[in-house]
């Protein structure tokens, strides 16, 4: 008698590798038969009706009740059962010897869990920095609602004498006094409702403060030009106006873009200017150069076109005054602010009086501040930084310190720099600064309204300013 072993196997050649371990494990079962046989065993291999290879091992049996009985059967299942987990191990042996395919599946696999950590490393830290931010915020809040409340008790404080009476501190000059005395004298209240928000903004500041530039606001817009002329020009308010003609609120414009700069447009207020409506346009007798002009003392200072010819052109008699050379300053793109515009030469005025913000070849492109008579123009004493004039988008004089910013296109920028001419230092700042149109470039400040006036991408904005206390 025999006892039959018979395996079945798919001639593909996906399960080729499967085959060969499977065919070798039962080659050494059936050598492990054949020790115990009496007789030789046998191997036959055709192919049955549906294309797969069919393999017949034959082993001689020493008993003749082997074959029938019960026993064989679960040895058999149990070698069925080992040879599945063999089979199991080898796909995972033939799956990592694999052409490399695995190999970069893995590859893949782990350049992605590095960025997901990453990304995760990256929210996190951008939390906790935003969690700080929140915190600072919640900080400077309660400290002006403090302030706020300061100011509002303040406000309605009386003295007290003892027995719960109080004291009058008003003068003896009040018409309230008179009271007293029998007299009878109508009182007015007037009430003037100011938002919290600039109580808080005010509070322990006031106009004759002149100390480090602490804040700027946003910016409110007066105007839009018309036309491509317009895309940046000059535009402000005489500080102190001297003539019969013009006051604080006459406003003056020049568009800065062209070949011939003459025309000075003057509004009657910020009303008209906002309208429109100019009540006079006056042409000047010579072409200036770029956004660097300023208004003051009922005169229009500017730069002559490609020159260092500064002048002065009196407003109430429509001619030029004075003209004068600013010794050894560039001129007509040498050295302007980072925007271009041939802003070489940026006359300021501020406090102390009229300022001229240039370079020249000596100073190598660093700024140099001189201060001007407002007659002559003659230079009187002049100081050379260390900031380079191109690395900065614009500057303003602001109780005799110069004051940079730090970009004109960013929408929200800084201002980067003061030079104290009190002190000759200069230090860097961090003042937030917004250029909502996105292309600064004209910024001078007013000490009489407080304000910064800009020219930015055809729009013309002020900005509030608040001033620490300062000796000035």
């Amino acid at each position: 008698q025999t006892q039959m072993c018979t395996v079945g196997c798919s001639c593909g050649l996906h399960y080729y590798w499967h085959f060969l371990w499977n065919v070798s494990l039962l080659c050494l079962f059936c050598l492990t038969m054949r020790s115990q046989a009496e007789d030789g065993a046998s191997l036959h291999g055709s192919i049955n009706p549906a294309g797969r290879c069919h393999y017949t091992f034959t082993v001689a049996s020493p008993q003749e009740s082997s074959c029938p009985g019960g026993d064989i059967k679960s040895e058999m299942d149990g070698v069925l059962s080992r040879l599945t987990l063999l089979e199991a191990l080898v796909s995972q042996l033939l799956a990592g010897a694999d052409g490399g395919t695995g190999s970069k599946g893995g590859e893949d696999v782990q350049k992605a869990t590095a960025h997901v950590t990453g990304e995760r490393n990256k929210l996190q830290q951008d939390n906790a920095y935003l969690t700080q931010q929140v915190r600072e915020l919640q900080r400077r809040l309660e400290e002006q609602n403090r302030e706020a409340e300061s100011l509002k008790q303040k406000s309605c404080e009386q003295t007290q004498l003892p027995g719960g009476s109080q004291r009058d501190t008003r003068p003896v000059s009040d018409p309230v006094h008179d009271l007293a005395n029998g007299s009878y004298q109508e009182m007015k209240a007037e009430v003037t409702e100011v938002p919290a928000s600039q109580l808080i903004l005010d509070g322990g500041h006031n106009a004759t403060d002149c100390g480090d530039l602490l804040s700027v606001g946003d910016p409110v817009l007066h105007r839009k030009a018309d036309s491509i002329t317009g895309k940046y020009g000059v535009w402000l308010q005489d500080p102190e106006p001297r003539g019969p003609h013009y006051t604080k609120k006459t406003v003056w414009r020049i568009d800065a873009v062209g070949k011939d700069i003459r025309q000075l447009f003057a509004y009657e207020d910020l009303d008209q200017f906002s309208r429109g409506f100019p009540m006079k346009v006056v042409v000047l007798p010579e072409p200036l150069e770029s956004t660097g002009a300023t208004v003051y003392r009922s005169s229009l200072y500017y730069q002559r076109k490609r020159s260092r010819t500064l002048i002065r052109y009196d407003l109430d008699s429509e001619s030029v005054a004075s003209r004068s050379e600013l010794p050894g300053a560039g001129f007509h793109g040498q050295y302007p602010y980072s925007w271009g515009g041939y802003t070489d030469i940026d006359l300021a005025v501020d406090e102390q009086g009229l300022w001229a913000i240039y370079s020249t070849s000596e100073a190598n492109g660093a700024i140099v501040i001189s201060r001007l008579d407002p007659d002559s123009l003659a230079v009187g004493k002049s100081w050379e930084t260390t900031i380079r004039k191109n690395t900065v988008a614009n500057a303003f004089m602001a109780c005799g310190r110069l004051y940079t910013l730090a970009s004109y296109t960013a929408a929200n920028t800084v201002v980067n720099h003061v030079f104290d001419t009190a002190t000759g230092v200069r230090r860097p700042v961090a003042v937030p600064f917004r250029n909502r149109y996105k292309y600064n470039s004209m910024l001078d400040y007013n000490y009489a309204h407080r304000k910064l006036y800009a020219w930015d991408n055809f729009h013309m904005v002020t900005y509030d300013v608040r001033l620490g206390p300062g000796s000035r």
